[in-house]
């Protein structure tokens, strides 16, 4: 039992999840801060989806010794079904690390006025050496990027606290609707069931089963603080759907010196997805075609690429709703399991 390895599998947890739409603002607008004090109470509970079916799976892969997502969902949905939801769990994790290349290329594009193409070739160089490396880049990787953003989103926190009416902001919206509920399960599921790609074959090399469960627990936690201090941030900017990148407008009212730190966080949340993603990606193709590692990345990566040609605003509007209410049926077939 160690808790370097357990808070290793929390990093590994939060950065997985953590993407484009989460750095920008968007996916948190969309599945939480538009409902207003309702958001709030869905961002607790997709919390304690996190903790609850991020532990259970996790347990389930040291039981199992299930070395990708692939062997735990024929235990879960049976012989016959298995295939299908590994199919459409394989194009959903296409699809995002999609969304999360094309995000990239939007940084260097928007924010640093660079290239778009630019963005995205260095994040996938940086990817295959990732990859490359295996469990220790992927940990090093988290181990790095997600301290920096809970202390940024906790920054932001507080700096939001200080406006006139922060607390009148957070209590608007204070009527019950099941929009909020069933958005907050959505997020949860489409969430998880991506994460399960890392979170299986990490749980099972570490073997210990209370050092992935305090992985668990810890990295539900730190999922749930950074969504209630994003959510709060957000909430206090007028007409918050209209815009495409959030996060950025608040750190130009709240922060402007700190902007160049909030794109490093933004790209580091983006380029911990893309990791996370092709590294259960690069497990379960290996289950299937006999292949080394660099030419599976490449060929992964390639399709990804291709796809993130799409605007990324169009992608992830489109993408992440119909994956989220796919990843329901995953969540429920969990709890029976």
């Amino acid at each position: 039992m160690s808790w370097k390895k357990s808070f290793q599998l929390a990093f590994i947890y939060v950065g997985t999840i953590v993407g484009a739409g989460f750095a920008t603002g968007k996916e948190i607008v969309e599945f939480f801060s538009q409902y207003g004090f309702m958001g709030l109470i869905g961002i607790c509970i997709s919390g304690l989806c996190f903790i609850g079916f991020g532990v259970k799976i996790m347990l389930l892969a040291i039981e199992l010794q299930a070395r990708s997502f692939q062997q735990l969902n024929v235990h879960i949905f049976g012989p016959y079904f298995a295939p299908v939801i590994n199919l459409i769990m394989f194009v959903m994790l296409v699809g995002v690390t999609s969304v999360m290349l094309s995000g990239a290329g939007s940084v260097f594009q928007e924010q640093l006025h660079l290239p778009k193409m630019a963005g995205i070739l260095i994040t996938i160089i940086f990817t295959l050496i990732v990859l490359l490396i295996g469990t220790r880049g992927l940990v090093w990787v988290n181990t790095l990027v997600v301290p920096v953003l809970i202390l940024f989103s906790f920054l932001l926190a507080y700096l939001a606290f200080h406006l006139p009416d922060f607390m009148g902001n957070v209590a608007k919206g204070f009527h019950f609707t099941w929009g909020a509920i069933i958005d907050s399960f959505a997020y949860a599921a489409f969430n998880i069931s991506l994460a399960t790609a890392v979170l299986v074959p990490a749980a099972t090399e570490i073997g210990d089963k209370k050092t992935v469960k305090r992985g668990g627990v810890i990295g539900g936690l730190a999922l749930t603080l950074i969504l209630i201090s994003s959510h709060v941030t957000l909430v206090q900017l007028p007409s918050l759907t209209e815009f495409q990148i959030p996060m950025a407008v608040m750190v130009n009212t709240l922060a402007t010196s700190f902007h160049f730190l909030f794109i490093i966080v933004i790209y580091g949340e983006i380029f911990t997805s893309v990791v996370g993603n092709l590294y259960g990606l690069e497990r379960f193709v290996k289950r299937k075609i006999p292949g080394n590692t660099l030419t599976i990345g490449m060929a992964i990566l390639s399709v990804a690429f291709a796809i993130s040609m799409v605007d990324y605003g169009t992608l992830l509007s489109f993408l992440y709703p119909l994956f989220g209410y796919i990843s329901l049926v995953f969540l429920l077939l969990l709890i029976i399991r």
